[in-house]
């Protein structure tokens, strides 16, 4: 598994062992087409990875440009990995030093005007999320499939304050799976498959 554009082009990312089943990585095949839908979409962007795993799409975005980064998991072994792939990408010369990577501080909100920063968090996602730095321009959610946790974490981000009006959220779950086309404030504006996985896109509605 490798970042596939921007500074990072090319690092290759620690994933869980074969042994792990609570951790599953999206294939390259799979995050390559999803950003290439996104195109510039996330530059200059807030992004939040929830069900973060390896940090791999959170860490995509980053490299492509998004200004800041933040990615949860309530697995200790996903989010050891996370932290793991953040100092390899980190490492390379062009970025050295120039992005902030911090353990959180709760408190601490994302500033437009501030350097760029990864952040981790450790959070059980079956729980309701309230963060400081809302709202996200990007929001990734990547649950365990067919666990019925795609729609409980969509129920749990319309009702927060993780979106804004111009929001993207998106879903990536089993192709099999029905996620609704609209829920509350939000409306599914694209579906894309690739063989067992699909991406369900999703935009706040415009009154």
């Amino acid at each position: 598994m490798r970042i596939i554009s921007g500074w990072a082009r090319g690092t290759r990312l620690a994933t869980p062992p074969n042994s792990s089943s609570s951790i599953r990585p999206t294939s390259d095949r799979a995050r390559e087409a999803l950003f290439n839908i996104l195109g510039r979409r996330v530059e200059n962007c807030k992004v939040l990875d929830l069900f973060a795993g390896t940090g791999a799409l959170g860490l995509e975005a980053m490299s492509r440009g998004a200004k800041h980064l933040l990615l949860i998991d309530n697995d200790s072994k996903a989010i050891s990995i996370i932290k793991k792939n953040i100092a390899i990408c980190l490492q390379q010369p062009t970025v050295a030093g120039q992005i902030q990577y911090m353990e959180r501080p709760l408190k601490q909100s994302f500033s437009d005007n501030s350097s760029p920063s990864i952040q981790v968090m450790k959070r059980d996602l079956r729980k309701k999320l309230q963060l400081t730095e809302s709202p996200f321009d990007v929001i990734f959610l990547d649950p365990p499939y067919s666990k019925g946790l795609a729609l409980l974490c969509l129920k749990n981000i319309v009702e927060s304050n993780l979106i804004g009006s111009e929001s993207l959220i998106i879903v990536e779950e089993r192709s099999s799976e029905v996620l609704p086309e609209s829920l509350s404030n939000i409306s599914l504006s694209d579906k894309r498959r690739y063989g067992d996985t699909s991406f369900w896109f999703y935009r706040k509605d415009h009154q």
